[in-house]
């Protein structure tokens, strides 16, 4: 795993500039550095060694000399690209996977990515036609992010590489703002920094004459075979899992597995007998706590199992850390238990598998079954079930005043992603700018419009697939694993498992039985019994019973009065919606933490002129 930027065109001191870029993600690849420049471009690399300890230095070169690679992530069927390539002539001088990329490219051009199998981001320079290519891989498990500063096309796997450019202004980008109060995570492919944009999944981008295109080479579609039965829905997916896994162990180095209590990496690690286990937990009782779980696991799978119990003042001084390393608020607070784990496993090795992906690709998320919850009620005429709703609006919360609401909007209305923090009304209130402020269904329409053909399930799998994996879940995976050097691998999200996932019928993926049913029945004999049926818990953290103990009420009342937040919001309401929940008149933890979040992310990256990595144990929010 590595990290990768540049920039093209020539500027003065472009040497001292693309080191700076580099220096800043050394942490993506704190072994080794290279770099390639010329009157035309200049590019940077950080390395972290996994294949080919001694010899797969970047830059990569084709055999002229005419083109020039630097690349980020993991090709697993690299091994069968290198034979055919080596076949029809092409020299190698590595052993590398980032070599077969290259030459692949020469042989096939774009189409080298219909090829390729694992995780990547990469940039190639052709200097025969002065063009530069830069693919994401498929699902978006390594990030690349892009601006055309005048003439310049710069590009980094990290957005602070990109602000060390000179001749780029750093502005705040207030519609980010808008779409991240609803979704808690900045929307692809905006950023919060205007002109810097997230190169979607499945796209490539060419820049030549001064022009930028993108294009879409792959996308994430659903085609269910009814004819698939049971048994034959869970032998493909245990068969093309172990394939997965086996592919993703590939290196040269130690790998590891991270380890919850959830059905998906007990899942994964059931192929490390022998190996290293990694899993982090809170003092506050087993919601908040699968250290147990995960620990009985090793047991009986006979993993070499390490853990570690998080303290609470020892997670908020590390929200500043975090939140500079993720490059963009995000306020999911798992992502910082998500640094912990990958912290305590970069000590024993530098790659570890993990489970993400499963829920997305098999329907594992709880909020995929209100389409059956809600199926007989759905039943009575609309008219009727809108007239209810509107009956039942402005009375007080009671039970199922919730359901008749939701029965009332169709699954395009209802349903936005796995997070749903602010709606326009309520962004209306809180924010000093309320032109700012949209519907989020604004935003996931174009997304419902392709999956338009399919079933309800699956248009909200395709949404989650669209949004919520690349916006949170990949994005706090890449960021909190490479802020400690290590490499996260994620066997899930392959594209030979995805066209196994892509073909089960919906039955087999959520039903009244379960959710991700198929994939459950596949676990389930590699596991015991409890693991396999255990209730998913996510990466639980305990925000609304912190932000209810004084002492972090008032680190969160102080930031909520601070002046970073009266110049985007009025405060009053903020410290209102704060005060409900530590008397305990709602639960409101999510979204105090979302925009808590934002505003310490805010004074990291526009607090001052210089963005430098806060230390662990700071409060000075």
């Amino acid at each position: 795993m590595c990290g990768i930027c540049g920039f093209t065109g020539n500027i003065p001191d472009n040497e001292k500039i693309i080191h700076k870029m580099a220096e800043v993600i050394t942490h993506r690849g704190p072994d080794s550095e290279g770099f390639y420049t010329d009157e035309s471009i200049s590019m940077g690399f950080r390395r972290l060694s996994i294949i080919d300890l001694e010899g797969g230095t970047q830059p990569i070169y084709s055999q002229d000399k005419s083109m020039v690679l630097t690349f980020n992530g993991e090709i697993y069927n690299y091994k069968e690209l290198r034979k055919e390539l080596i076949d029809m002539g092409y020299e190698f001088y590595t052993q590398t996977d980032s070599e077969t990329i290259l030459h692949g490219y020469e042989a096939w051009g774009e189409k080298v990515l219909d090829r390729l199998r694992g995780m990547f981001g990469f940039a190639i320079y052709d200097k025969k036609d002065g063009s530069l290519f830069i693919a994401r891989d498929f699902f978006g498990i390594k990030p690349m992010h892009y601006a055309l500063v005048g003439d310049h096309l710069v590009y980094g796997s990290e957005i602070k590489s990109i602000l060390e450019f000179p001749l780029y202004e750093k502005k705040f980008n207030a519609r980010t703002l808008d779409n991240y109060l609803s979704f808690q995570y900045a929307l692809p492919p905006e950023t919060f920094f205007e002109g810097i944009y997230c190169l979607l999944p499945g796209h490539y981008l060419r820049f030549k004459d001064g022009k930028v295109t993108t294009t879409r080479y792959w996308e994430a579609t659903f085609e269910p075979d009814e004819t698939l039965t049971e048994e034959e829905a869970v032998d493909r997916i245990e068969q093309v899992f172990e394939k997965s896994v086996d592919a993703h162990k590939i290196s040269d180095v130690e790998v590891g597995c991270f380890l919850s209590s959830g059905v998906d990496s007990s899942y994964v690690s059931t192929y490390f007998a022998d190996q290293k286990t990694f899993t982090v937990g809170f003092d506050f009782g087993e919601k908040y706590n699968e250290i147990d779980w995960a620990k009985g696991l090793s047991e009986k799978i006979g993993v070499d199992h390490h853990y570690k119990v998080i303290a609470s003042d020892e997670f908020w001084g590390n929200i500043r850390k975090v939140q500079y390393h993720m490059d963009q608020p995000l306020a999911d607070p798992s992502c910082i238990a998500l640094y912990f784990v990958s912290k305590i496993a970069s000590e024993h090795v530098k790659v570890v598998l993990s489970g993400e992906g499963a829920d997305e690709l098999f329907g594992g998320y709880t909020i995929y079954n209100e389409i059956n919850s809600l199926r007989g009620y759905q039943k009575l005429p609309l008219g009727l079930r809108k007239f209810l709703a509107n009956i039942v609006r402005p009375l007080p919360k009671f039970k199922g005043r919730n359901f008749i609401l939701r029965g009332a909007l169709s699954v395009e209305e209802r349903f936005i992603g796995n997070a749903f923090m602010f709606n326009k009304a309520e962004k209306q209130k809180i924010l000093k700018d309320t032109s700012i402020a949209h519907e989020p269904q604004e935003y996931t329409a174009k997304y419902y419009d392709r999956a338009k053909n399919y079933d309800d399930i699956t248009k909200m799998q395709y949404l989650d697939i669209n949004t919520w994996m690349v916006g949170d879940i990949l994005l706090k995976a890449d960021r909190m694993s490479m802020a400690n050097s290590l490499e996260l691998r994620v066997p899930f999200l392959d594209k030979e498992v995805f066209k196994v996932a892509r073909t089960i019928p919906y039955q087999l993926r959520v039903n009244k039985e379960n959710t991700k049913y198929a994939m459950r029945k596949a676990a389930r004999r590699h596991l015991p019994e409890d693991w396999a049926k255990k209730k998913k818990l996510g990466f639980p953290v305990p925000t609304r019973v912190w932000l209810k103990d004084e002492k972090y009420y008032n680190i969160v009342k102080d930031v909520f009065n601070s002046e970073t937040a009266k110049k985007f919001f009025n405060s009053e309401e903020l410290i209102k919606f704060l005060d409900d929940h530590f008397s305990g008149k709602e639960d409101n933890s999510r979204k105090v933490w979302t925009v808590f979040i934002f505003i310490v992310w805010y004074n990291i990256y526009f607090g001052d002129d210089t963005v430098t990595a806060p230390q662990a144990g700071d409060f000075n929010y």
